[in-house]
């Protein structure tokens, strides 16, 4: 009798620790054990999410690529969840070349964000699209605190900015559920390339939270020589910076890259202002991380087109 009572106390033991050694781990996978990937949302919803290691820079040309599918990017960004980066993100942060400030500011939008026009003279049609995807205070929040302790000492929060087209010229064909949080952080005309690499690399953390990192740029931009390109042909300073700037990343010479202005041929022709340079810089440091050298980094050219001088080369950063 003694010995049926044992193994019925047993069995029991057994089953209790079993049925906490499951719910344990179903809380860490489902994102609600201590050691959860943060939550962006802003209805607090949870699904699982895995680490992000990668970080894009995207050249999104003309704000035509909203419509126009004549464009390989438009396609190339309508099947990047499918085929480029199949992970769900927790989240999304856009450095834009399209939003410029003294200092670092992240816009810090409660509901949904709304949809900045900031171009003249296009078709009717792209004034009236929207992309109300969900803004996310927590996140803006996370950003200016890591930013603030890796030496950049004024961070502003934006309440009110909404998605300038820079960044929802993208989403709107990466993502067009418009369902993924997404806050925007500017960049400092005034600063340079390395500044810009080492914010990158203070935002590092935010991919082991499941957050996507996309800096949106052109590979080349110059707006008057593309109003003289009159037969479409892609002129030889823009092919030959183009090219540089490949093999640069492709052999890893990330300094040079941060030094383009000095390094690179036909540089101030390919970029007579470095707004749309800027946010490459930020991809590839957040690949990069920050501590002491930082994490080894692969870069890979994800697609290549070119509509007359722009070219709309476009980079994933693999942290190794």
């Amino acid at each position: 009798m003694k010995a049926e009572v044992l193994i019925i106390i047993t069995g029991i033991a057994v089953t209790a620790f079993s049925s906490l050694f499951l719910y344990h781990h179903l809380l860490l996978f489902t994102g609600r054990g201590e050691d959860a990937v943060t939550d962006f949302t802003a209805d607090n919803s949870r699904s699982p999410v895995m680490v992000v290691n990668d970080t894009f820079f995207i050249s999104h040309g003309s704000p035509t690529l909203s419509i126009d599918d004549s464009l390989p990017a438009r396609h190339f960004l309508k099947s990047f969840r499918h085929l480029v980066f199949t992970q769900n993100p927790s989240a999304i942060v856009v450095i834009s070349a399209h939003w410029e400030t003294a200092e670092p500011t992240v816009n810090a939008v409660a509901g949904e964000s709304s949809t900045i026009y900031d171009f003249y003279g296009f078709p009717q049609s792209m004034y009236k699209i929207k992309y109300p995807a969900p803004g996310s205070p927590k996140l803006a929040k996370r950003i200016r605190e890591l930013l603030e302790t890796s030496g950049f000492p004024r961070v502003k929060e934006d309440k009110e900015r909404g998605l300038d087209h820079g960044a929802w010229v993208l989403l709107m064909l990466m993502y067009p559920d418009a369902n993924i949080p997404v806050c925007q952080l500017s960049i400092q005309p005034d600063k340079d390339a390395t500044y810009h690499y080492n914010m990158g690399r203070a935002l590092a953390s935010l991919k082991e939270e499941g957050v996507l990192i996309i800096g949106s740029g052109s590979a080349t931009h110059n707006l008057r020589a593309l109003s003289q390109s009159f037969d479409g042909s892609v002129p030889g300073w823009a092919f030959e910076f183009d090219a540089w700037l490949t093999d640069a990343l492709h052999s890893g010479r990330y300094e040079d890259v941060n030094r383009y202005e000095e390094k690179a041929p036909h540089a101030k022709m390919a970029h007579p202002w470095p707004d749309h340079f800027y946010p490459l810089s930020v991809a590839m440091g957040a690949a990069a991380g920050g501590g002491g050298g930082g994490k080894s980094t692969k870069a890979e050219l994800v697609h290549h087109s070119w509509s007359r001088t722009l070219s709309y080369a476009s980079y994933r950063f693999t942290s190794l």
